[in-house]
């Protein structure tokens, strides 16, 4: 999902979660579906004495250590589970709070800017992540994001929003669609990103010499 800001995309998110109610109109939600919600950001009280682990515990009533534990592998951020959430980064609180998001196995994972107050070495990083997620979990992913080159490479629908659905569709079609180029113009196009390497919590490369190899093919891109 995108827009400009302002267009409704977290209140959409919101309404469809069921955390805000509609004034007009229904929502329809199958019965029982799982979902693993991810918010934009999240204000921790710096004098709020909580663990990691604990944050999990909280998301996902009944976890086990042997299930959190796997959650934040899941992420790379195993190390982080006795750290305090006060003390975290921007980019180690969005692995965290990936982790909870998956914990809960969801059908459908719903992430509201999942890199926001990551670094751009680590963007790459946790969109890398949630195809990761999404393969071994077999789930669906809602996506927000204002990273236009990624949705346009990385993405299956694209849902153009801006207090009322724009355009939707592939994103190639979407990509010529006079809606979407009046939001954002003519001069971002499509591109593929091979990113063949990994970044550790401090967004370090962890492999392949040190060296980040990209082999993009970008058109329009200035």
């Amino acid at each position: 999902m995108i827009g400009p800001n302002g267009a409704g995309k977290t209140t959409l998110l919101r309404l469809l979660l069921g955390l805000s109610r509609p004034t007009a109109g229904s929502i329809r939600r199958r019965p029982g579906l799982r979902l693993g919600y991810m918010p934009q950001r999240m204000q921790v009280d710096s004098s709020m004495p909580m663990s990691v682990e604990r944050f999990l515990e909280l998301g996902q009533p009944g976890i086990s250590r042997a299930e959190a534990d796997a959650a934040l592998a899941r992420v790379r951020a195993e190390k982080l589970r006795r750290a305090s959430l006060a003390d975290l980064s921007g980019g180690e609180m969005q692995r965290v709070l990936l982790a909870r998001a998956a914990s809960r196995k969801p059908q459908l994972m719903v992430l509201d800017e999942p890199t926001q107050g990551v670094d751009v070495s680590g963007q790459a990083e946790v969109y890398q992540l949630i195809a990761a997620l999404r393969d071994e979990l077999g789930c669906g992913v809602l996506l927000v994001s204002h990273d236009l080159h990624m949705v346009m490479a990385a993405t299956d629908h694209v849902l153009c929003i801006n207090q009322h659905i724009c355009c939707h569709g592939h994103p190639e079609q979407v990509s010529r669609d006079p809606a979407y180029l009046e939001l954002f113009g003519d001069k971002l196009a499509p591109y593929t990103h091979q990113h063949n390497h990994a970044h550790d919590l401090s967004g370090d490369i962890l492999q392949n010499n040190g060296r980040c190899n990209h082999d993009h093919d970008r058109q329009g891109d200035e």
